[in-house]
Order: structure tokens, then C-alpha cells, then sequence
């Protein structure tokens, strides 16, 4: 091959390499856009941190003690089917990855029979019962309630919801517990 042969297939590489970089620069203009000042996107309900009292050691968590009279028992059964696939509601039913529910509210925390609780929550448990109270901020956000917990749920972050979750686990009971201020 001669020099004027070798001319051609660089030249037609030098055009290619071209051809490449214009469709890049023409590419780059039409799809172009401006990198947002605030990275990410703002979620409509998403979880909204809750006011901390400087005293205490978690968040303040709005008490469900004057919804429970008025709560839904069949949208606390709805809520509670968030909790079948790790928790038995029946009685008499077994443990599965979480307790049984049934008959929880006032019963100690930590207590159901044949279950092997984390560290965090039998310390958190000594001479503690499962009361509208603990019941209503461990159903906010357990990890938050009692740290080092091993149960993996989110929370409940309405409290309609947790008054109607907890009314409805109260309603698991042969003698449900009385509601607070009655």
C-alpha cells in the first residue's frame, strides 16, 4: 500500500472520530438538563420526624388514650394484617417469628411462653405490662421504643391508626382490658 492509501483510512478514521463527537455535542444540547439545587424528591406523607422532648430519650409519640373508645375495630383488623405474616392473633395459636398477640394488651412485656425474645426487650421488660402507653410507642416506631430490639416493622406513624390497631388487640381478649379513664 502507498502513502496515499494510508491517508485515506486515517483520514476516514479522523472523520469517523468527528462524526462521534458531533452526534455526542448534538446529543448532550437536546437532552440537556439543569442539576437540581436540592437533590432528591419531597414525598407527600412520607415519615415526618416527631418533636423530642429534651428530657426523654426517644420522640414524643400523641397519646391514643381518647380515640380508643371511638376506634374502628374493622380498620384495626385491616392494620393488623401488616402484622400476620410475623404475629398469630388467635388464641391458643403458636408463636411464629414474632409473639402471639392474642390477649396482649396488659400482659407483661416479654412474657409469651415458648417465644425467645432479643436481649433489648427482655432488659426493656422488667416489671413492665403492655399498656395503652407502651403499647401506643412501641406501635410508633419499636426500633425507637426500645433500642436494639430485633422486631423489623416500620411503625405506625398515624395515630388514628395505632388507636385502631391497638382497640382491635384489645378486642383479642376472653375479658379485654378496661379502656383508660373508664
Amino acid at each position: 500500500m502507498d502513502s496515499f492509501e494510508w491517508n485515506k483510512v486515517f483520514g476516514a478514521l479522523l472523520a469517523l472520530a468527528f462524526v462521534v463527537l458531533g452526534v455526542n455535542f448534538l446529543a448532550d444540547g437536546i437532552y440537556h438538563s439543569d442539576n437540581p439545587e436540592k437533590a432528591g424528591y419531597m414525598i407527600e406523607g412520607g415519615e415526618v420526624a416527631a418533636a423530642t422532648d429534651p428530657g426523654s430519650k426517644g420522640p414524643v409519640v400523641e397519646p391514643v388514650a381518647a380515640l380508643l373508645a371511638a376506634a374502628d375495630l374493622t380498620k384495626g383488623e385491616k392494620v393488623g394484617k401488616k402484622c400476620a405474616a410475623c404475629h398469630n392473633f388467635a388464641e391458643g395459636s403458636a408463636n411464629k417469628v414474632g409473639p402471639a398477640l392474642y390477649d396482649i394488651v396488659n400482659r407483661p412485656i416479654a412474657s409469651a411462653a415458648g417465644f425467645g425474645y432479643s436481649n433489648a426487650l427482655k432488659t426493656y421488660a422488667s416489671d413492665k405490662t403492655w399498656t395503652y402507653e407502651e403499647l401506643n410507642g412501641f406501635l410508633y416506631k419499636p426500633k425507637a421504643h426500645v433500642k436494639g430490639t430485633s422486631m423489623g416493622f416500620a411503625g405506625l406513624k398515624k395515630t388514628a391508626e395505632r388507636a385502631n390497631m391497638i382497640a382491635y388487640l384489645r378486642s383479642l381478649s376472653a375479658n379485654p382490658a378496661p379502656l383508660p379513664g373508664s
